[in-house]
């Protein structure tokens, strides 16, 4: 799937549930589904600057294509970042660069979100774009 397709799908989702409370528990549950981050990776070098809670991600490129995992040390953040990472994962580093994140609009996310996890939205997808960054450099 591309990130656009894996986005729409998002969207979807989110569009099933009558209000936030619900949009909130299925946050909840995606993050319990996130590709958890080996303990190894839960270092300083990997926490998101910029996040109200600990959010540490780690990515790998294979096959062209980059990976995350990810852990979050408060529940709502875990479910924030399980959404992104879903939309990312497994994509080649230029489609992550090149993807837009109108999608967390579409979903209403940014607008239920308190300032600083708003805030924490905004660096765990500059990290994201970051690692496609340093990846794509390799690839060129």
């Amino acid at each position: 799937m591309t990130i656009e397709e894996v986005q729409n799908e998002i969207i979807e989702e989110f569009a099933m549930f009558e209000d936030w409370e619900e949009r909130y528990q299925y946050m909840i549950d995606l993050g319990k589904d996130l590709p958890l981050i080996d303990e190894k990776y839960k270092t300083e070098d990997n926490i998101i600057k910029g996040c109200q809670s600990k959010v540490w991600v780690h990515a790998n490129m294979q096959d062209d294509k980059v990976s995350f995992t990810a852990d979050s040390d408060a529940i709502i953040t875990k479910g924030i970042i399980a959404i992104l990472i879903r939309a990312f994962s497994n994509q080649h580093p230029k489609d992550i660069l090149d993807a837009d994140t109108d999608f967390i609009d579409k979903i209403g996310l940014k607008e239920h979100l308190s300032p600083t996890r708003a805030n924490g939205l905004v660096s765990m997808i500059k990290q994201l774009k970051m690692y496609a960054i340093a990846y794509q450099t390799q690839l060129s």
